[in-house]
């Protein structure tokens, strides 16, 4: 049994500002995020993890580090590229009300239909291509894992809803049916036959988070 452990990365101040950051944009985790990480990783600290794989946008190499840290354990970090967020076009940047505003038909969809995203108009990355590139890069991981292995994934909140639906064999017209996942979350998988299926075993846990969650704070 390989068990994957997703966790989306910490609050950033664009996330605080309600700002669209996507594969290119990017903004500093707020301090109070390093004390979040630290609170994930008392909670994680009975497993031990033979592998962390990293997002390479900056603001998940940062979770990453501060998890490994946190954890002290001497597991390998890899970075991989396909585990990058969303590619959101002329979104990122945005702010949410600008973004309603603009592109009212493409956000309204992203978010709540996702089988009828277009992003076309806005140069954006499709859910089926986020799909095939996270799904490409989890079965890699899952192929060079051992099977009593405990992997960490550290990505983005909307990329991770559709990575981790999708191994799950969620159509993407129902992929936002439990919800979004909150900054510095985990939500964790377990495969028994190598990655041909997985199960849910904990969708955006966050118990551990000891100060009130705000709409901020999930994606």
């Amino acid at each position: 049994m390989t068990t994957l452990y997703f966790v989306r990365h910490g609050k950033t101040e664009w996330n605080l500002e309600g700002r669209y950051q996507g594969a290119h944009g990017d903004s500093p985790l707020l301090p109070t995020s390093y004390t979040e990480i630290a609170e994930l990783a008392a909670y994680l600290k009975t497993i031990q993890f033979t592998h962390l794989y990293t997002s390479p946008l900056k603001r998940a190499q940062v979770t990453s580090e501060t998890l490994k840290k946190a954890l002290k354990q001497p597991f390998p970090v890899t970075i991989v590229d396909d585990l990058h967020e969303f590619d959101l076009g002329q979104m990122e940047g945005m702010a949410f009300t600008d973004v309603f505003k603009q592109f009212p038909r493409e956000i309204a969809a992203f978010r709540e239909a996702p089988a009828d995203y277009d992003p076309t108009t806005i140069n954006g990355e499709t859910f089926a291509s986020v799909i095939q590139r996270t799904n490409a890069a989890v079965q890699t991981i899952v192929t060079a894992a051992q099977p009593a292995d405990n992997i960490l994934i550290v990505s983005h909140g909307a990329a991770m809803v559709a990575m981790i639906q999708a191994l799950l064999k969620t159509p993407i017209a129902d992929i936002r049916k439990d919800g979004g996942l909150t900054n510095s979350s985990v939500t964790t998988l377990e495969t028994l036959d190598g990655g041909i299926s997985y199960q849910l075993l904990d969708w955006n846990e966050t118990c551990f988070l000891k100060r009130t969650l705000s709409a901020s704070d999930t994606i």
